[in-house]
């Protein structure tokens, strides 16, 4: 399979797209954890977390230190300030959409209102 290198926000995106690693950086804003005790806490094997691991460090939302045997992991620089602003963009269209459609819903309860007390 070719892996192409993704943009920052579409990594993020598909990094955030998976439960357990969502559930891994709630865990790990709690503190960092070693990759052993995230793999019983989310009852995986070493190899299934350390994959969810990398992609969460190609994001750059985890980032790992390796002392002697152990590694460990904790949040890194990724604040997700450039995702979340790309969701408030959305956010604001749909608000906008949704208000314009109330604006028609209005209008056509008025106009059902008016042939009413004309029948």
């Amino acid at each position: 399979m070719v892996q192409y290198k993704l943009a920052p926000l579409d990594a993020a995106f598909a990094a955030l797209s998976d439960a357990t690693r969502r559930g891994v950086l709630e865990q790990l804003g709690h503190g960092e954890c070693s990759i052993t005790a995230l793999a019983v806490r989310f009852n995986m094997t070493l190899t299934g977390i350390k994959k969810h691991i990398s992609i969460l460090e190609q994001a750059g939302l985890v980032v790992t230190e390796k002392t002697g045997r152990v590694r460990t992991c904790r949040l890194g620089p990724g604040r997700l300030e450039d995702e979340a602003a790309w969701i408030e963009r959305y956010r604001q269209r749909w608000a906008l959409r949704f208000d314009a459609l109330d604006d028609i819903i209005d209008e056509l309860k008025q106009g059902e209102g008016q042939n009413v007390g004309s029948e």
